[in-house]
């Protein structure tokens, strides 16, 4: 029944997302789109180059490829990006990344914990949004307020891990911690919202595997030589131990 219920959820999404822009349409008019598409160009470039220079450094200095765990992890990837929630391949990422030669207690640990707390972008997008929607409503915001977003975010941002939608409760509260920034301007977001869920739940995803196997390089708990060849292709990764 669970999984019927998720199904028909999944399948009722586009039409959620369909009213949203056409209320946001009928509401702020048709150049909005404009500006809607460049805040969700802009937020994808942001989490991209934050997946391909800061998470790439890290796999850099932790002796791997960034572009070979992606690789190994590509059919995990492709279901988070349809379903725009990293809990949905929370077994399989813990599988493989023990498959790997990374200690259980280590997998066990880190990726439960990052679900929760290592949520990358997601604080990208809540500041990015805040913003947005600042300059949306005209409203003047001081480099306090800016570092007061970015603060608030890392706080609000906790604990809303892969649930579709929860980005916007979150954007709710923090926009009512900055007096400044009117909250019902989350409206404004609202219509893009699941595409923006893409880039946040992928970003997130990839940042928490970037943190496990960094975490375990830098306190030995993984077999470098497993972890070598199961990325190169050369050795098969067992995920039924």
């Amino acid at each position: 029944a669970l999984f019927k219920t998720m199904g028909l959820l999944i399948r009722l999404a586009p039409l959620g997302v369909l009213g949203a822009i056409a209320f946001t349409v009928g509401k702020y008019g048709i150049g909005s789109l404009k500006q809607l598409g460049m805040l969700v160009a802009l937020f994808f470039g942001a989490t991209i180059f934050f997946v391909a220079v800061v998470l790439g450094l890290i796999m850099r200095v932790s002796g791997f490829s960034l572009f070979k765990l992606l690789r190994y992890l590509r059919e995990e990837l492709m279901v988070v990006f349809a379903t725009t929630s990293s809990d949905s391949v929370l077994p399989q990422i813990m599988a493989k990344l023990k498959a790997m030669g990374i200690r259980d207690s280590t997998v066990g640990l880190v990726i439960p914990t990052g679900y929760s707390f290592n949520l990358d972008a997601f604080s990208i997008y809540i500041t990015l949004a805040a913003v947005f929607i600042a300059q949306a409503t005209n409203t003047p915001i001081s480099t306090a307020d800016l570092l007061a977003i970015l603060a608030i975010s890392l706080v609000t941002s906790k604990g809303a891990h892969g649930v579709p939608g929860s980005a916007i409760v979150v954007l709710a509260a923090t926009l009512q911690a900055i007096p400044a920034i009117p909250a019902i301007g989350l409206v404004l977001v609202l219509s893009v919202d699941w595409f923006m869920g893409i880039a946040r739940a992928l970003g997130n995803l990839i940042g928490n595997c970037v943190a496990t196997v960094a975490i375990a390089a830098w306190e030995g708990d993984i077999d470098r030589e497993r972890a070598h060849a199961v990325l190169d292709g050369r050795a098969g990764a067992n995920t039924n131990d």
